[in-house]
């Protein structure tokens, strides 16, 4: 088992996340969880050796720049972020305390580092290089069905790492002879028409960009592409679960363990400056054969082969 030197004083960590609080005493669910259970492993054991600031903005964007003022303010040691938007709230906040973030499409597009290798500032972390992807998924798709022509994507234009995946969704799309619709979407009130006129547009199957408004109504998404008879390709698992078709991403716990590592370094002295921004080493591809029975598609054995995780 793996032991850290720990610092002197407990750390105190500020958690700085768009996504409702779901977990006991207001915390946030899933990611404080996963995030909490990496830096067990390597040592620190809230109570103990570090405690939490959990601030979370209820899906409300406008709310990132005063909670994350309110916790430069508590004096925490070092600022936790999963996405984008709270990475940037929390960078425009503070240029002293630490910022970590795990789970950033491209964090030089969204102007949080300067580059991966020399991230620069006093910001650093794991980037999900979600533009990279985006052509990934589609060739998926086109596998799963031959005679596809054109796909809906939805992005939301408010978040740059997004608008970043959909211009790169464009290369891939040609090469694939295939039309993009462009479904945009910033507020969950608009999923219904925003399928309609896909489906009217002639879209006959759906990519989903990474994106924190899209990974709260994981459940609404799914449905609406099942009632529409859409095949859809997302980009994490645990879409999958809700009744998603496929996913093809990052492995899950891989952001976690080496956001917690990053927190290590830093917390016994290391600048952020001096630790490369990391990119995804392990990738996995899960099917939900439900929901391909449900709307009447058939994925190819070619393609199952490849499959990292069934859900019958």
């Amino acid at each position: 088992m793996a032991e850290a030197q720990q610092p002197a004083k407990v750390a105190k960590i500020g958690w700085l996340g768009v996504r409702p609080a779901s977990g006991p005493g207001g915390r946030p669910g899933g990611m404080y969880e996963a995030i909490q259970r990496a830096l067990r492993e390597i040592g620190y054991v809230e109570g103990k050796n570090v405690t939490f600031e959990y601030r979370s903005a209820e899906n409300k964007f406008d709310r990132l720049p005063a909670l994350a003022d309110e916790l430069v303010r508590l004096k925490v040691d070092l600022l936790l972020t999963p996405a984008g938007a709270e990475a940037l709230a929390a960078k425009k906040a503070t240029r002293t305390i630490p910022i970590v973030f795990y789970s950033v499409g491209d964090p030089v597009a969204a102007g949080l580092v300067d580059s991966l290798a020399k991230p620069g500032g006093n910001i650093t972390g794991f980037t999900t290089i979600g533009a990279v992807l985006a052509g990934k998924r589609l060739e998926l798709l086109k596998e799963t069905v031959p005679k596809l022509s054109r796909v809906a994507v939805l992005w939301d234009p408010k978040n740059q790492g997004a608008e970043q995946s959909w211009k790169e969704s464009q290369l891939p799309a040609r090469e694939l002879s295939l039309q993009l619709h462009s479904m945009e979407v910033s507020s969950a009130d608009k999923f219904e028409s925003a399928f309609k006129e896909a489906i009217k547009a002639g879209s006959a199957a759906l990519s989903v960009i990474s994106n924190p408004l899209f990974s709260t109504h994981q459940k609404k998404i799914a449905d609406l592409a099942a009632k529409n008879r859409l095949p859809a390709i997302y980009p994490r698992g645990d879409f999958i679960e809700s009744g998603g078709l496929m996913s093809y991403g990052p492995d899950q716990v891989e952001p976690y363990r080496r956001a917690a590592w990053m927190v290590d370094k830093i917390l016994k002295g290391t600048k952020p400056a001096d630790i490369p921004v990391e990119q995804p080493t392990k990738f996995e591809f899960i099917v939900n054969l439900k929901t391909a029975k449900q709307i009447g598609v058939t994925i190819p054995p070619s393609l199952l082969a490849r499959v990292d995780k069934v859900i019958k």
